[in-house]
């Protein structure tokens, strides 16, 4: 635009020269790269706040599933524990009433006229069902 006056008023006039639709166009352009590179830079930058909540949302789920697992296999331990201790009072319990057997017998055999006349030969079998008990009289 240029200023004109031709007597008494002054009026703006809209002039184009080439050399002015040539700045026009470059100016254009470069407003649309400036903008164009403003979204792009702002699309980066959204790329990476997404890829950055992933990898925190990624490591938050094997946080969770690692206590999980921690979590059972301390469960299944215990449960272990507990069957082996159960077992394990089974069994001993199941030796003191041999034990008792024998006592038992013992003091009957030893308590006979005729102890020297006979040995005593014992096999035992405790199994988690049943006790078996095999005693022999051997007559030298």
């Amino acid at each position: 635009m240029r200023l004109v006056s031709d007597g008494d008023s002054t009026v703006w006039q809209k002039y184009t020269t080439k050399r002015d639709k040539a700045a026009r166009k470059i100016q254009a352009w470069w407003r649309g790269t400036l903008v164009r590179r403003t979204l792009l830079h702002a699309a980066l930058r959204a790329w990476v706040i997404q890829c950055w909540w992933r990898l925190m949302l990624a490591r938050q789920l094997e946080r969770k599933r690692r206590a999980a697992l921690i979590a059972y296999v301390k469960k299944e331990w215990a449960v272990v524990k507990l069957q082996s201790l159960v077992r394990m009072w089974r069994i001993h319990w199941r030796y003191c009433q041999v034990l008792n057997a024998i006592y038992v017998i013992q003091c009957h055999w030893k308590c006979q006229t005729c102890q020297t006349c006979s040995l005593l030969r014992g096999h035992c079998v405790v199994t988690t069902t049943h006790l078996q008990f095999h005693i022999e009289i051997i007559n030298p």
